[in-house]
Parts: C-alpha cells; structure tokens; sequence
C-alpha cells in the first residue's frame, strides 16, 4: 500500500526513485497531540508603538491582547552577522514570533525614562522542521517589534523567558513494515556505516489500480535494524532511528484506506470528522487529484453545500466537493486556493458558485483567533465568511448566498 520514494536523487531523466513497497509504516499515523502550554515571558525597556500602544493605552487595565510579536533582533552593523542569518525583507532568520500573546503587567523600566517592562503570556511559534529557537539569545542591540503583517509595535532593549533551553520532542523510531526492497536500498542496508545507512524518502500511497501518489510526508531517518517479515517469504521488516516528518493523526488511516479502493461516490464523508481529520481529507483529495483532465470551461455554475460548513477546514472540503464531486479537491488553505482559482483545478474561473444552508458559515465563521489544535503553525486571525467572500470574489466568482 506505500511506496517509498527517494528524495535525494532523481534517476534516468529525473525519473523518481523507488526505494521499496511496504504493507504498512510504523509509526506514519500518530496520536493527536494535546494543545501547548502557555508560555510567560518579559519584554525589557520598551518603547510602543501602533496596536501594542493604543491596546493598553486604551484597555483601562494592564492586560491587553494581541494576535501576535514578532521580535527582529538588531545585530551590531559593524560586525559580521551571527552564524547562519540570513536577512530578509521581513526580518532576518533569528527573527521569533510570540502568538496569541496576553500583556500581563506593564511597569517602568530600570533601562531608562519612558521605557516599559512587560510581562507577557503567550506560545512561541516552533517550526521544528525549519528552526528550532535557540537556548541563548542572539546577539542583538535590540529587539525590533512587529504584528505579523509588518505593522511597527515599537521596540524593546532585551528579552527573558523566551530563549531558554527547550525540551525537543522526542525521536518516535519508524518500522518499514513487510517491505520489499528495490536495488537502491538493498545497496543502502548492506553498507556498514550508520551515516550511509541514511536515507530520505517521500512516502506515497498505493491505490488498488497500482497508481502511486505522494502524502506530502517524509522519512528521514537511519537504518538501524532489518530482519525477515511474518508478512511473506522475501520482505523483511526495516527499522529507523526516528520519526516521520509530519506524521498523520490516527483517524487518517481510514481516509488513506477509502482512497486506496477508489474515490469517495459519496459526497459529505467527511462531514463527521474534526478539524483535524478534515484537513487531512483535503490532504488526500489533494493528492488524487488528476491533472490529466482539462478544466470546465468558464461561466458555469455550481453547488456548495453549507450545511457542514461549521469550520474552515468543512469550507475547504465542501468547496472541492462542488466543483470536482464527491472527494474532490479545489484548494486547502489559501494559497492553494488562490492556486485553484487561476485554473487547472477542474473549473476555469469566472463561475458562479451557489452557497447553500449559508447561515451555517454566517454563524461559525467569524472574527476573532483561531487555534487550530491540531497546529500550532496555523495559528492566527480568523478567516471569515467575508474574507473566503471576498477572495473568491476577487478570482472573478459570482456568489449567491441562499
């Protein structure tokens, strides 16, 4: 049913590599993951500026609220940058992001007049697969502070509680389970040493039909262990050090398993599912789309059921569903859904798409912040009823609300 596919070469003519077919991967579908806990940090020798200042200017009370900090370390100019930053337009690479942050207390700071101490509340954004925040702060005559959009919040002298010393989670080893080995990796487990008993390799389902498609998840990991299957005479069972990138929920087997016998007939299967599993059920339209077929030509009209719409994971699931059928796939956050509205997703904008049961959406899509619990990466301002209006109305599609 998985087929491994090497993601650190391309073969005769870029051709993928096949690494091996496996009956299963220990360790792709995990338990959720419970909510992180707030973190509480302080913010040394402020001076405000924008939203940070008007919200406890205006607040009447310590605490205030913001969607997010971003603190831009600023280097001494005449000297070389600290190892590994990169600058960009939006900040350098020692750049962190506190979130869904509480103002605490505020006080007058030791580091001069006018400046502000403040205690905050708040999780730091962690994106372990491109930048895990270091035990020490970066070198830095300051720290710069910004939303997320860019808008300026001032600046502060120092920071405590946010560069410290954090617990990494830790390396869940994988099982290549009744796996058949392709002349690559049977090379790769005959090598004696560990670092070239590595490997890097895209996992991909296998539907009934035999066609193979890409999960978007990947192994990364060492060989530490092969030995005879109880699967069948020829396959061994393969073990790996650690974890799978991005692994899957639990629950996301059985969306795998409805693919790998062909494409939902049904529409609204994923009606009952949480966030979390609705997001991976997009995942997998995603992933089956074909591309071989041309789009509708533009000008036609389609048929959005609202009536599950209670999230925006069930808007993103409805919508593929009303343009490419039942498991159909237009889009899953928003640039992918900008991607769909440019075409070669099934249908050719303009179009009119009618929104029924839309008092569902008008009811549960609306302002304030959203923590999806499934990632914290995702968190932020909520995407509204009128902002997916508004998007769509952009791309040239008529909407009517019924």
């Amino acid at each position: 049913m998985w087929l491994l596919v090497d993601d650190g070469s391309d073969g005769v003519d870029g051709e993928e590599v096949p690494l091996a077919l496996c009956v299963d991967i220990d360790g792709l579908f995990v338990a959720p993951q419970p909510a992180p806990a707030p973190e509480y940090s302080t913010l040394i020798g402020c001076e405000l500026a924008g939203a940070l200042r008007d919200v406890l200017s205006t607040t009447g009370s310590d605490q205030a609220w913001l969607a997010s900090i971003l603190l831009d370390p600023v280097h001494d100019a005449e000297r070389p940058p600290p190892h590994g930053c990169q600058r960009y337009a939006q900040g350098c690479s020692c750049m962190e992001e506190l979130c869904d942050v509480t103002v605490l207390s505020h006080r007058p700071s030791q580091v001069g007049p006018g400046l502000l101490d403040l205690d905050l509340r708040g999780h730091l954004r962690i994106m372990p697969e491109d930048h895990w925040p270091p035990a020490q702060p970066p070198p830095a005559q300051a720290f710069l502070l910004s939303d997320i959009d860019g808008n300026p919040l001032g600046h502060c002298h120092s920071t405590t509680g946010i560069f410290r010393e954090r617990l990494r989670p830790a390396d869940q080893p994988v099982t290549l389970v009744g796996c058949r080995p392709a002349v690559p990796l049977q090379d790769l487990l005959e090598r004696k040493s560990a670092r070239r008993r590595y490997l890097r390799a895209m996992v991909h389902v296998v539907d009934r039909s035999g066609r193979a498609v890409s999960t978007t998840t990947m192994v990364s990991a060492t060989v530490t262990a092969t030995r005879p299957s109880r699967l069948g005479t020829g396959l061994v069972d393969i073990d790996l050090d650690s974890g799978v990138s991005d692994p899957l929920p639990h629950g996301a087997r059985e969306i795998w398993k409805l693919w790998h016998t062909g494409r939902p007939t049904r529409s609204n299967l994923w009606s009952g599912y949480d966030r979390a599993l609705r997001h991976e059920w997009c995942r997998a339209a995603m992933t089956h789309h074909r591309h071989d077929r041309p789009d509708r030509p533009a000008g036609g009209t389609y048929d959005l059921d609202g009536r599950y719409i209670t999230d925006l994971e069930g808007f993103y699931c409805a919508l593929g569903e009303a343009v490419n059928g039942p498991g159909g796939y237009f889009g899953w956050n928003s640039q992918a859904l900008h991607d769909c509205l440019r075409g070669r997703w099934g249908a050719a904008p303009p179009f009119r798409l009618r929104w029924h049961r839309s008092d569902v959406a008008r009811r549960d899509l609306v302002p304030g912040y959203d923590r999806p619990s499934y990632d914290i990466r995702l968190w932020g301002p909520a995407v509204t009823l009128q902002d997916l209006l508004d998007v769509l109305s952009e791309a040239g599609i008529t909407v009517e609300l019924r």
